[in-house]
C-alpha cells in the first residue's frame, strides 16, 4: 500500500477515524471494570493477530486506540484488518 494514496483500504475506515496516517477509535464505557475487561480483549485479540495497537485508558471509562505501523510509518494492511477486528469486537460485547 502506498503511504501517499493509502491505497483502497482507507476508504473502509470511517474518516473521523483517520489521524494523519493512524486509525484511531475512541470509546467510553460504563464503568472502569468495563473498560479494563475491553482492553483485556483487544489484548488477546492482538496477540493472536501478532499486531499491537497503542492502548490509552483515560478518565477511568474511556479507551483509545491507535494503529499504525512504525517499521514504515504508516498505515499497512495489517492495521485495517486488526481494526476490522476490533470493530467485530465492539459489535459483540461480553
Amino acid at each position: 500500500m502506498s503511504k501517499r494514496t493509502g491505497g483502497p483500504l482507507l476508504k473502509s475506515i470511517p474518516p473521523r477515524s483517520l489521524v494523519g496516517w493512524k486509525i484511531r477509535r475512541a470509546l467510553t464505557f460504563r464503568d472502569f471494570p468495563r473498560a479494563l475487561e475491553f482492553v483485556d480483549r483487544i489484548g488477546q485479540l492482538a496477540d493472536s493477530e501478532g499486531h499491537h495497537p497503542d492502548i490509552l485508558i483515560h478518565s477511568w471509562n474511556r479507551v483509545r486506540l491507535t494503529l499504525r505501523t512504525d517499521a514504515i510509518r504508516a498505515l499497512s494492511e495489517n492495521d485495517f484488518i486488526l481494526a476490522s477486528s476490533i470493530d467485530r469486537l465492539v459489535a459483540s460485547p461480553g
